[in-house]
């Protein structure tokens, strides 16, 4: 018999379990690369990767806004979704700023996901105030 708590324990062990391995992903690009390329390059690589690790991905998925009921398209675009599960925006930006932080949780709140990760390549070390993690 399993109980809910078993289910809500197991389903954020996955969303940590899938986390790591898109930070894995992304170490093993920016180890590659380097910082100083443009955000479209790094992209361009970690879906590569994400190909070779088996991961299910969406690329630069619209994303509408809802106002008073109605979905608008205001030009959004997600930069990534791994597995259906967890939105990544990418950077290329001296420091993660609030902003960039308040934008992910917004893009959260939008999709009904519950998981996202903003990583900045355009640092020396990623695992080193290049990754924020956020859950909604």
């Amino acid at each position: 018999m399993i109980h809910q708590g078993d289910t809500e324990a197991r389903s954020k062990l996955l969303h940590e379990e899938l986390t790591e391995q898109v930070i894995g992903a992304a170490i093993e690009v920016h180890r590659a690369l380097g910082p100083g390329l443009l955000e479209s390059a790094y992209e361009e690589c970690l879906c590569r990767e994400f190909n070779l690790r088996r991961l299910a991905f969406q690329r630069q998925v619209p994303l509408p806004v809802e106002y008073k009921g109605v979905k608008l398209d205001c030009g959004y675009r997600l930069d990534l979704i791994v597995q259906d599960a967890v939105v990544l925006e990418l950077k290329c930006a001296d420091h993660i700023l609030p902003v960039h932080e308040a934008q992910l949780l917004t893009y959260l709140k939008l999709t009904g996901k519950h998981v996202g990760l903003i990583i900045n390549f355009n640092v020396a070390t990623l695992v080193r105030g290049g990754i924020v993690r956020k859950v909604l």
